[in-house]
């Protein structure tokens, strides 16, 4: 093998590298953006069950406030 031969595998060697580089990353941001979107949905969800959470710890007040209006009239309902 003389030097020539070398030096064009030595730099085709080289370009096929960095086009697998380029692949890999592609393929990676795309993966990336693919989990971004899951995990935004997911973020989604938990800020809606949060809300629900809010609005169940926020109405033993009124619940309870609804209580004490039925025992004030004298009516007593029999649900939780």
């Amino acid at each position: 093998m003389n030097i020539a031969t070398m030096i064009v595998l030595i730099v085709l060697i080289a370009v096929i590298g960095r086009i697998i580089v380029a692949n890999q990353r592609r393929r990676g941001d795309t993966d990336t953006q693919r989990e971004n979107a899951e995990l935004r949905n997911q973020i989604g969800e938990l800020k809606q069950r949060i809300q629900t959470l809010e609005r169940i710890a926020t109405d033993k007040s009124r619940r309870l406030a609804r209580d004490i209006e039925q025992l004030d009239d004298g009516t007593e309902d029999k649900r939780d």
